[in-house]
């Protein structure tokens, strides 16, 4: 049974909190986690540290509220809602009817990688959706960019406020919508020189083999290694898929490299390939998942003049 505003809901439940200070942040959060412990529901805490030592001093001694550890497995959308997945899975057949997740992104997601984490949140609409969870998702209006708190609005149906506040958000757009919308890309500061490397329909082979001569000696081999795969199943995706010419340029610098694959076509049709698990091997959205999970950013262009992936190893 569903408790709370969970009651009589079907599926997963996503709400934002918009937050303006610690007390603010408190009044909806300490309730939240209270009224899941109350009825016996597993209930959780994944917020920074900051906020959690904050969260966890607030609520009563003993209290049975879980915090869970980020770690690796969180560090990139697709990896995260494969983690989650697993989790929500383990508790419902342990037998749970609802499952209360509080969450947050930190400031690093608001930066370049913003595009993938906008599309996470919005992905997770549908990704969760068979699971009893109920989650809010905070963020920090005195920090959170304007354009991130516009997200925000538009990747959770719901803002939760004090005194048990859920108040359905107008400008809400549904997932099939969002996650194929052409977002303004923020160009990544190695992408202002020219391309190491510009190579005009390479076979997946020679792909692999200029990004790892580019690549040497930028990142360690390990990363290249990543790299080369996620490049080799984009450029062989390019060629199945798309729409020729396709062209691959490379940059690098110390610490980090990024590649482009651009090809004539429209892009892919599934608006969640690469963030959710593909269903088979023999599909665009098999390599797209790979890249999600090795690279430490993708991002994906459609424009008049065709379909463009952004693969990002190093920082």
């Amino acid at each position: 049974m569903r408790t709370g505003a969970g009651a009589g809901h079907t599926g997963y439940l996503h709400e934002a909190i918009c937050y303006d200070s610690d007390e603010h942040l408190l009044d909806v959060v300490v309730p939240f986690l209270l009224g899941g412990v109350v009825a016996g529901e597993p209930t959780m805490v994944s917020f920074g540290a900051r906020n959690a030592a904050l969260v966890e001093r607030a609520l009563p001694a003993g209290c049975p509220v879980t915090f869970l550890s980020g770690g690796e497995v969180y560090a990139r959308p697709a990896g995260a809602i494969r983690a989650y997945r697993t989790l929500l899975a383990e508790q419902v057949d342990a037998g749970a009817g609802q499952i209360r997740i509080v969450g947050e992104l930190l400031p690093e997601h608001f930066g370049a990688c913003w595009d993938w984490w906008a599309c996470y949140e919005s992905a997770i609409n549908h990704a969760y959706d068979e699971f009893p969870l109920w989650s809010m998702c905070a963020y920090d209006a005195r920090s959170a960019p304007s354009h991130v708190l516009a997200d925000m609005h538009r990747t959770h149906p719901f803002t939760a406020g004090p005194l048990g506040e859920h108040t359905a958000n107008a400008e809400y757009t549904d997932p099939e919508t969002f996650l194929l919308e052409n977002r303004p890309e923020i160009a990544d500061p190695l992408q202002r020189c020219p391309a190491a490397a510009d190579v005009l329909g390479p076979p997946p082979e020679q792909a692999r083999q200029v990004v790892r001569t580019v690549g040497e000696g930028r990142i360690g081999e390990e990363r290249i290694d990543d790299l080369t795969l996620a490049v080799s199943e984009i450029v062989a995706n390019a060629h199945r898929y798309g729409r020729a010419p396709v062209r691959m340029r490379v940059w690098a610098a110390d610490g980090r490299v990024v590649v482009t694959v651009a090809d004539t076509g429209p892009g892919p049709k599934d608006p969640y390939a690469g963030l959710l698990a593909a269903t088979s091997e023999n599909s665009a959205g098999f390599g797209l998942w790979i890249a999600h999970q090795v690279c430490d950013h993708v991002s994906m262009q459609r424009g008049t003049d065709g379909f463009t992936i952004r693969l990002t190893v190093g920082s």
